[in-house]
């Protein structure tokens, strides 16, 4: 039991040993403990209770100062070797090379500045939550206060629409429904009586509390204010949500891990070159620090950053038209490395809309089933059933009951049908106009003249009606056992279809009906107390949405565990897994189970576990560090205050954008505009296609500069000249980063993307295959590069036009690898690879105009020392990327074919 829950020590007959808590106690007992009378509390006493406890407010979230929180996003390995390449190029001259360097650490430093500030706003938004005024007794005197003045002990006056100001004891309860969903995710108002509930009653089930920030649907009581502040329901879901850490998400572990091994690589390989070239080849200081210059500024992929962020920035865009938003950029990538999704039932994976599945109607000597056809709100279906004549006449005085005993009113706004009143309500109308009754017709025939409303305490609504045939009728629907025990005669075999129906998940209503002579003054209780004839009963669900079937079956091919964490009830939840294909035979486990087991224990159980019911926050946030603790990339799903701390928890938390609270949605970095599971996976397919174009983007870099940097090595080993100055290289990976590498993030989903299991969490950046690739890829440039170069010098061309072709030989090169690289599980010489993108052929008309203006434009010649290439030249420079593009798409079918590496490392 949490602490919460633990009346304090108030008032002069307070006990000295622990008590249960106030749910399970008698309202006058409370009222003893806290020393209040039925007057309320005095000014004074409100006051002297003030001043002890504090203000009903939740405390302001802790943060740091926003220059420390700015400082912070520089704390990187990579983004230090970046600042040390900008400092190359700043020693070599190039100021506008190193101030764009500069300007895109500042740009990522900015970005993460931002969205770091925006998650701290999920505390202040569930503070938004707590009423800002409530009624109450003080002195006999009934008061409007500000609710940060409330205080243990004040009795609250509560009424349809307010929202609940502090956790209540209620001491009178009429009529009242409470709508808990922020707390418990429960589609339908939970109903409250006065009578205590069981002291091991989970949340959703404490009938006898209205908890802070609900909102009262309907029916109006008092209560005593037993938790204000931090110390209730509300403010313990805050508390969780400050002491969750945020966790990196795998794409940013895996580039500060590389980026740690590529610096210390770096920094060991530029000393060595350094000493070898001074000590070993004879070079002066100043020209062997020129040559460390080359290669530092060869080796760091200063677009590396840029292009990640326009990547995922891009995906953003492809995931918005997926009616995912994405508040964090990582979330992006962190979609598509999702293991398990863990998924609210109510709305995501259900319709959130009640249907009337079937009905029971009294015939012969058992109930007869009518199937009903049709989902949610819209008044189109059947009814049907096995036996002779038509289901609809059969059942016309349960439909009638239905319609009539009935508050609810369906209407129709731009083709989407929506209720106005109870959502089961909203059901039994769209059911008796699936049965050819008119809403209006038969309200205007049968009038309805009093009723009583629903209460938890006696579990029915009755409504009397004025008989067109003259006299009058009640009609009374509730719970099955409240209804059958005011029939004379309801007959046999209804246990059997209560029990089915439970089995299944179904809510059941129970109908009757009886006919009065005369019209009574008014509806008393006693009117309804017998003699009634039973109509039948009516099985309604939350139906599953179509489309969530087809994504956990996708789910399921791509590797990807599907769990559902409801605050429903065990077997509605049960029945909803088993229709969605969840698991084989999806196997329950409640809050409380939770709650008994340890944290290793527990481990085992969220593994083997699909459907968790009844849970609390505690309970959600324990199942998602259960599974991460297995090395499980977890995805959550939530729409109320009470997900908030396991979607921060989450590696990609995910919000529901319609029916979400504020706070929900500051704590996740994913917010859906439909609260659809289908959006999830679609948003999941997206990360997956980021994450390849994250991986052939880099799988272009590094193969690209390594070859840069193995001609700088191998001319200094061999003490040739150099096949390219500092400046050459620069322009190189300038003019093609932005172009080329660019081009690789708009890249379209590859076939079989949702084949592919998820990747580990804790694989590195580089594959072993990526390795490979980037060693031959690199050792084939370098060998291009010599080739090129002695090759012109051979024919007496000399040292600036050798070094010409060498650049355009280089560039050309990083044209075909693009395409070689496009498709890594697939072939790339096919219609839609040599055909491109438009990304891509923009990419190939501006860096071709590039080259040419580098080669021939007379001032970028005076700049680069560049020479005009001839025909002849330029025909063999194609021939020798021509001739790369074969050898790759050889070697990647032949690695293939021969399974040297797995397809998850391709």
């Amino acid at each position: 039991m949490n602490t919460a829950a633990v009346p304090p020590t108030l008032g002069p007959n307070a006990p000295s040993t622990p008590s249960p808590g106030w749910h399970a106690l008698p309202h006058e007992e409370v009222a003893g403990r806290l020393g209040v009378s039925p007057a309320g509390l005095s000014v004074e006493e409100a006051q002297a209770r003030l001043a002890e406890h504090g203000p009903n407010a939740l405390p302001e979230p802790p943060g740091r100062h926003p220059l420390l929180r700015f400082i912070a996003q520089f704390n990187s390995a990579l983004i230090y070797f970046l600042l040390a390449g900008a400092l190359a190029a700043l020693l070599l001259g190039h100021h506008v090379d190193a101030g764009v360097i500069v300007a895109v650490v500042l740009i990522n430093a900015i970005v993460g500045f931002v969205q770091e500030g925006k998650a701290e706003q999920a505390l202040r938004a569930i503070g938004g939550m707590i009423a800002p005024h409530a009624n109450v007794l003080r002195g006999s005197q009934r008061v409007s206060v500000h609710a940060r003045d409330l205080v243990p002990g004040d009795i609250v006056l509560l009424e349809p629409g307010d929202r609940v100001p502090a956790d209540t004891r209620l001491m009178r309860a009429r009529g009242m429904l409470v709508d808990e969903a922020i707390l418990t995710g429960e589609s339908v108002a939970s109903a409250k009586r006065e009578e205590p509930a069981p002291a091991e009653a989970p949340l959703g089930d404490r009938h006898s509390m209205a908890f802070s920030g609900t909102t009262i649907a309907t029916g109006q009581g008092a209560g005593i204010v037993v938790s204000t502040g931090a110390r209730t329901e509300i403010g313990r879901i805050g508390k969780l949500i400050a002491e969750v850490e945020p966790l990196a998400t795998p794409l940013l572990r895996q580039v500060d891990a590389f980026a740690q091994r590529f610096t210390w690589l770096a920094i060991g390989g530029a000393v060595a070159l350094f000493l070898f070239a001074v000590t070993l080849r004879g070079y002066s200081w100043t020209d062997a620090l020129i040559a460390v210059v080359a290669l530092a500024v060869g080796v760091v992929p200063e677009g590396l950053p840029a292009v990640i962020t326009i990547t995922l920035a891009i995906g953003v865009r492809r995931m918005a038209r997926r009616n995912a938003v994405i508040r964090r950029l990582p979330a992006v990538e962190t979609l598509g490395a999702t293991s398990v999704i863990c998924s609210d039932k109510t709305g995501t994976l259900t319709r959130n809309e009640m249907t009337a599945r079937r009905l029971f109607i009294p015939e012969g000597a058992a109930p007869a089933e009518i199937a009903v056809s049709g989902t949610g709100y819209v008044p189109e279906g059947e009814l049907s059933w096995p036996e002779p004549g038509d289901p609809a006449l059969a059942a016309g005085k349960l439909l009638h009951c239905a319609l009539l005993c009935n508050d609810a009113h369906l209407n129709v706004d731009g083709g989407h049908w929506r209720v106005e009143g109870d959502p089961m309500e909203g059901a039994l109308v769209a059911l008796a106009v699936k049965a050819g009754l008119s809403p209006v017709i038969e309200r205007g025939d049968f009038t309805r003249q009093d009723e009583i409303p629903f209460d938890a305490a006696y579990r029915f609504m009755a409504s009397l009606h004025r008989h067109p045939q003259g006299g009058a009728v009640i009609f009374v629907k509730g719970a099955p056992e409240a209804v059958l025990a005011m029939c004379d005669t309801p007959g046999e075999g209804w246990d059997p279809a209560l029990a089915r129906t439970a089995a299944e998940g179904e809510r059941v209503l129970g109908f009757a009906m009886k006919r009065l002579e005369d019209m009574p003054e008014r509806l008393r209780l006693d009117d309804v107390r017998d003699g009634f004839a039973f109509l039948g009963l009516v099985g309604f669900i939350d139906p599953p949405r179509p489309e969530a079937l087809a994504a956990i079956a996708e789910c399921r091919t791509a590797g990807i565990g599907v769990k559902m964490i409801t605050g429903d009830h065990g077997a509605t939840a049960q029945a909803i897994a088993r229709q969605l294909g969840l698991a084989e035979d999806p196997q329950v486990i409640t809050g409380a189970d939770v709650d008994a087991v340890s944290d290793e224990d527990l481990v085992a159980i969220a593994r083997d576990t699909a459907v968790f019911a009844r849970t609390s926050p505690e309970n959600k946030l324990r199942i998602v560090r259960a599974l991460q603790s297995t090395g499980q990339v977890v995805a959550m799903t939530g729409d109320g205050v009470n997900d908030a701390p396991s979607l921060k928890q989450a590696d990609v938390g995910i919000a529901m954008g319609r029916k979400g609270t504020e706070a929900a949605k500051q704590a996740a970095e994913v917010v859906l505009l439909d609260d659809n599971f289908a959006s999830i996976v679609a948003a999941v397919k997206e990360g997956r296609t980021v994450y390849d174009n994250i991986r052939k983007m880099i799988a272009w870099t590094l193969p690209t500069n390594g070859g840069e940097v193995l001609s700088v090595i191998a001319a200094i080993a061999f003490g040739s000249i150099m096949p390219m100055s500092p400046a050459h290289i620069l322009w190189i990976n300038l003019a093609t980063s932005v172009t080329l590498g660019l081009a690789l993030a708009f890249e379209p989903t590859e076939p079989g993307v949702m084949d592919r299991p998820p990747r580990p969490a804790k694989a590195g950046l580089l594959s072993r295959f990526m390795v490979w690739r980037i060693v031959v890829v690199s050792v084939l440039f370098m060998l291009a590069t010599f080739a090129m170069f002695e090759l012109s010098i051979a024919r007496g061309q000399g040292v600036e036009m050798a070094r010409t072709i060498v650049v355009n030989t280089l560039v050309v090169l990083e044209i075909f690898y693009l395409f070689n690289v496009r498709f890594m599980h697939m072939t790339s010489i096919t219609w839609r690879g040599v055909l491109g993108t438009p990304a891509v052929l923009m990419a190939l008309a501006g860096v071709t105009l590039g080259q040419f203006a580098f080669t021939y434009l007379p001032v970028m010649q005076a700049i680069f020392d560049t020479r005009p290439v001839a025909l002849l030249d330029g025909l063999m420079i194609v021939g020798v990327g021509v001739l790369l593009m074969v050898v790759l798409e050889v070697e990647k079918a032949l690695l293939r074919h021969l399974g040297v590496f797995t397809s998850e490392e391709m």
